[in-house]
């Protein structure tokens, strides 16, 4: 959630800004309630210092034995008022707040400025696309081959978009998860949390995923909770309306499976395990201060390129423009892989720096040097989402009879399977 005072004190700045993003704000709206608000709220104080000064010249009159039903009947009409505004600013700040949820972040000044996709800019790439002296199959058919998922009985037993892997295939889920929670608690300095894989509304709004994206997400209305998109949902909101005590940068990593319903027309960018409706995922999330969060994001990056190198796979890191950052982000990165059944590059982590926003949001705060206590900024990135890493990691490890050989990382976590056959 924004600053109102930042929207009030910066107003053509938050305009642009906004504008960069092709976001569609009733800004006016907003200034108006924030207006009004404060006119209440002065209308309340000027009323109230009254009071306060009549009731002792009442006292005083009292005592020396002059009338003063005039005065008495001036502050009854002044605590009736008090009142009506007291429970006008409550109707106008539950407008405001409603408002405000609806506002996306500002983006960065160094986020580069565009409208959508296309005004993503490549950062780097690691590694070079794999040469195949044969045709490159995708990964459902060497997945079906292999049987090592199963989309045909997942489909019968839930709906399409939900995998169900088989033997190895599960196997191979299982090494990955633990592959990356190993990594990120050993070596890169987080601690693992095992949260709920449901939130309620309250922590959906926290985190941005409420009311914006309500569409998108799958409700549970007779208890009145949501199915977690990410882990970056519980795992944020494990400080929600605290003042953290412990010192910062806090570092957590976990895993999850996150549900979404994702949007797209049969074909080829939905097969297989491309865009599928539940999906596993090791999620970073960070808890840093002001002064650091963006030296911290680009740690945060480098811990999800260590997952990929480490599996020896081919990637590139965007930067993305204000036009397709998500609504909550100030500046994200994302992270793609090639796939050469797809013959594309597949997203496979974000990773992003909301700054103070989700902090305002879910009261999430703690106390600086100096004993403020002020909001947190908060980062979170995949470390990494599995479904399009099996796809990468089949379709770059294939052979040409069929066989995938898998990154020496997993062998431990296979029990030494080196190749699948």
């Amino acid at each position: 959630m924004l600053d109102i005072k930042v929207i009030r004190e910066r107003e053509e700045d938050v305009r642009r800004a906004l504008a960069s993003r092709g976001a569609q704000v009733d800004l006016d709206g907003i200034l108006e309630l924030d207006r009004r608000r404060r006119a209440h709220l002065t209308e309340v104080e000027t009323l109230k210092n009254r009071r306060n000064v009549v009731s002792k010249e009442i006292g005083t009159l009292k005592r020396t034995g002059q009338d003063t039903a005039a005065l008495q009947a001036e502050m009854r009409a002044a605590g009736d008022r008090i009142t009506e505004l007291d429970q006008q600013v409550r109707g106008v700040e539950d407008a405001l707040n409603e408002a405000l949820l609806r506002v996306p972040n500002l983006p960065h000044a160094s986020v580069p400025v565009g409208a959508d996709a296309s005004g993503n800019q490549v950062v780097r790439t690691h590694g070079e696309p794999r040469r195949f002296d044969f045709e490159p199959q995708p990964h459902w058919q060497l997945g079906k081959r292999l049987k090592l998922f199963d989309f045909e009985r997942a489909a019968r037993m839930t709906g399409a978009g939900f995998p169900l892997y088989w033997g190895r295939g599960a196997r191979l889920e299982r090494a990955l998860i633990q592959f990356m929670l190993d990594l990120h608690t050993k070596e890169h300095g987080y601690t693992e949390v095992a949260p709920p894989f449901l939130c309620n509304a309250a922590s959906m709004t926290g985190t941005g995923q409420l009311p914006k994206l309500a569409e998108d997400m799958y409700h549970v209305p007779l208890d009145g909770l949501y199915l977690i998109p990410t882990a970056e949902v519980p795992v944020t909101n494990l400080f929600r309306e605290e003042i953290i005590q412990d010192p910062l940068p806090i570092r957590l990593t976990a895993y999850t499976p996150c549900f979404r319903r994702e949007a797209g027309a049969a074909g080829k960018e939905t097969r297989g395990l491309i865009r599928v409706h539940q999906f596993d995922k090791v999620e970073m999330v960070k808890f840093v201060e002001p002064e650091s969060s963006y030296e911290e994001l680009e740690r945060l990056v480098k811990d999800a390129e260590d997952v990929l190198q480490r599996l020896g796979l081919t990637y590139r890191i965007l930067a993305l423009c204000t036009g397709d950052m998500s609504f909550a982000a100030a500046k994200c990165y994302d992270i793609e892989l090639w796939a050469p059944g797809q013959n594309a590059w597949l997203e496979v982590s974000s990773c992003s720096n909301f700054e103070d926003f989700q902090a305002r949001r879910a009261q999430i705060r703690y106390r600086n040097a100096a004993g403020k206590v002020s909001y947190v900024h908060t980062l979170n990135g995949s470390g990494v989402a599995l479904a399009r890493l099996v796809v990468a990691l089949l379709e770059n490890g294939q052979q040409a009879d069929g066989s995938v050989c898998l990154p020496e990382a997993l062998w431990p976590y296979m029990d030494g399977v080196k190749r699948l056959e």
